[in-house]
């Protein structure tokens, strides 16, 4: 070898080192121990990390570490924070790609038959970047225009009803489990066009997926042996693909001019092209909508809950709007437009513990970013948590204040539960209408009030959820909100400032 070559090799090895600063590797577990403490509690851990190294931070000192990634040698992953790198992750999209959830774990398994639900799963417009992505988002537009959005309202207003009448009062219950089958039924109605989630079926088995997916010991451990997570994900995953596919065949056969979405999907087509969506691609796209309206609406609502559980002068002031403009009965369209302390209260809700908090992506080549060189490859996990609890923007972040949306305006780079740019979430307006009817009729009907002592803490990588649910006792709607607010417990209190 002579010494040209090897100089040349060496730089190309340098450029491959991601070179931001970041903890050291454990010694006994190396980097393997850095990406499990990020999956066990990426908010707790990464706001560790920039508050001893700044906004923008390497998961492990000399990078190497691989969360997400399905490409071979990821030089490693970096948490940012801010509106400053929210907008050049958000805008530049031809060097910040995309990839599906389930991509890491179908890259390493990739020779068995087993995996292949893994290689479609979740992708929807999660796994396609570039010009495929603008084709794909351009045939779901008409399944998510104002109009077809708004014919929804009566599906929602009716599961909510029927779940409403199921609630327990006066005894215990975990509102996050009611709030996660509600959401389940409403989007099993509107994707699929019937209620199947109320007893099980194909909308179980898309949550069960979908719990386990972002699991740690999936993650870490991706062995299809009994007994191991991993295993079940991939018997659940097999189910749940035989079932997909049945039903997108039946729609095809009977080529019904049905309302939901899959059979929008499975009817567009491209006018210039003629390009239509295959049987892969289809999965694909149901499978991200079922997870954005179904895991992060239910966790939006029961974050909200809680905070007006624990906020008594705002629920009371909420219920005198709801009363005073609705006398009872579920909201129109038209009327949502006229609730501007809902408005408020789901905003603030999803800026101080936001359903989703965080935003990957994978870089397409080599880039710049915050004075640092990122390989090609390069993991980059946007928080949306810790942009949304900066005290520049937001003024005691961790106060649970909706009013001060009546003084601020933040822009789309500072507030982004639903992301930013080309790839905010097409669902975003049906997600809001979702989650104003369903406050809206159960704040009417009920006062939700926290067991005294429960301890709440947040968990999930891919959504943030209450960890042991949200044990509430229902009450028939009294107007009693002024008594002594309970005692909670957990790391809920690092995010939210609450009464001692």
């Amino acid at each position: 070898m002579s010494s040209a070559q090897g100089i040349s090799m060496t730089m190309v090895t340098d450029n491959r080192v991601l070179k931001v600063p970041g903890p050291q590797p454990s010694k006994f577990l190396g980097r393997a121990a850095n990406v499990f403490h990020f999956a066990k509690d990426s908010v707790g851990y990464t706001r560790q990390l920039f508050e001893t190294y700044g906004s923008i931070v390497s998961l492990a000192d000399g990078g190497g570490t691989n969360v997400y990634s399905p490409l071979p040698d990821c030089p490693g992953t970096v948490c940012v924070y801010g509106s400053e790198f929210v907008q050049q992750v958000a805008t530049r999209h031809e060097i910040y790609y995309k990839y599906p959830l389930s991509g890491r774990m179908y890259r390493r398994r990739n020779s068995s038959k087993r995996t292949e639900p893994l290689k479609h799963f979740g992708v929807g417009l999660f796994g396609v970047n570039s010009n495929q992505h603008r084709q794909h988002r351009q045939l779901m537009m008409p399944a998510f225009h104002k109009q077809r959005i708004e014919s929804y309202r009566d599906d929602i207003v009716d599961i909510t009803q029927s779940v409403l009448k199921q609630l327990p009062v006066e005894v215990p219950c975990d509102i996050a489990e009611i709030m996660r089958l509600l959401t389940l039924r409403v989007a099993t109605k509107t994707l699929f066009g019937e209620d199947i989630g109320s007893g099980g079926g194909t909308g179980r088995l898309l949550q069960d997926v979908l719990a386990l997916l972002g699991t740690p010991k999936v993650v870490l451990l991706p062995f299809d042996l009994p007994g191991f997570p991993y295993h079940r994900l991939l018997n659940l995953m097999a189910q749940l693909d035989d079932e997909m596919r049945a039903i997108i065949q039946h729609k095809r056969s009977t080529n019904s001019a049905e309302r939901d979405v899959l059979s929008m999907l499975i009817q567009a087509r491209d006018e210039e092209s003629g390009t239509v969506l295959n049987e892969d691609e289809l999965l694909g796209h149901t499978g991200v909508l079922f997870a954005a309206g179904h895991e992060t609406s239910s966790n939006a609502l029961t974050w909200t809950l809680f905070l007006l559980s624990q906020h008594p002068q705002v629920a009371a002031d909420l219920y005198d709007e709801l009363a005073g403009k609705l006398k009872g009965e579920a909201p129109t369209v038209e009327q949502l437009q006229q609730l501007p302390l809902l408005e408020r209260v789901i905003k603030e809700s999803m800026r101080i513990l936001p359903p989703v908090p965080w935003n990957g992506r994978v870089t397409s080549t080599t880039t710049e970013l915050g004075g640092y060189t990122l390989p090609a490859g390069t993991e980059v996990f946007v928080s949306i948590y810790q942009t949304h609890h900066m005290p520049e923007v937001y003024s005691e972040p961790e106060v649970f204040n909706p009013d001060r949306w009546q003084k601020i305006a933040p822009t789309a780079f500072e507030y982004n539960p639903f992301s930013a740019g080309s790839r905010t979430c097409i669902g975003a307006a049906f997600a809001m209408m979702e989650i104003k009817i369903v406050l809206a009729m159960l704040l009417q009907q009920f006062r939700l009030q926290c067991i005294p002592q429960t301890k709440i803490d947040r968990t999930g990588l891919i959504v943030m959820a209450p960890k042991y649910g949200m044990p509430m006792i229902v009450h028939k709607q009294d107007g009693c909100f002024t008594q002594a607010v309970d005692s909670i417990r957990g790391n809920v209190r690092e995010m939210v400032k609450l009464p001692s």
